[in-house]
């Protein structure tokens, strides 16, 4: 078990980068009429254009690993709307109602948000490259 606790960090990475390209190409499925879509959703219509919107734009975050928990928060929620206005009405469990996608997402995306970015983050990257005193609520040392 020892080995698979010092992959956890590695492991989280790339199971944010999966999670994340994966929402981010229901987003763009939507948005665009791409990946099998029968259409795009028209621009600015309530709520499939914004939740593609949305999706596009968390999934992309979470992908990359930038304000990843503030990302997935928002994608977390957005599916959970998702789920109990649109599919909780037509059944009780994700299986019957057509819900899986979106019961998915919302777990998997609420995890990340309290669980971090995990290894291979660009926030990460970026954050190793300021100063020491740079960092945003850093205490300088005496």
């Amino acid at each position: 078990m020892h080995r698979l606790d010092a992959a956890q960090d590695y492991a989280l990475g790339l199971f944010r980068i999966v999670v994340g390209f994966l929402f981010a190409c229901h987003g763009a499925k939507s948005l665009f009429g791409v990946l099998g879509a029968h259409g795009a959703a028209p621009a600015g219509s309530w709520p499939g254009w914004w939740a593609a919107l949305i999706q596009l734009v968390a999934g992309g975050l979470v992908l990359l690993g930038a304000a990843t928990r503030v990302a997935a928060l928002i994608g977390s929620g957005s599916m959970a709307y998702a789920y109990f206005s649109v599919h909780a009405p037509q059944g009780l469990f994700p299986i019957e109602n057509g819900g899986e996608a979106a019961a998915m997402f919302c777990w998997a995306l609420l995890l990340l948000a309290f669980a971090g970015p995990g290894r291979f983050a660009l926030s990460g990257a970026l954050s190793a490259r300021r100063p020491r005193g740079s960092r945003i609520g850093a205490v300088p040392h005496a």
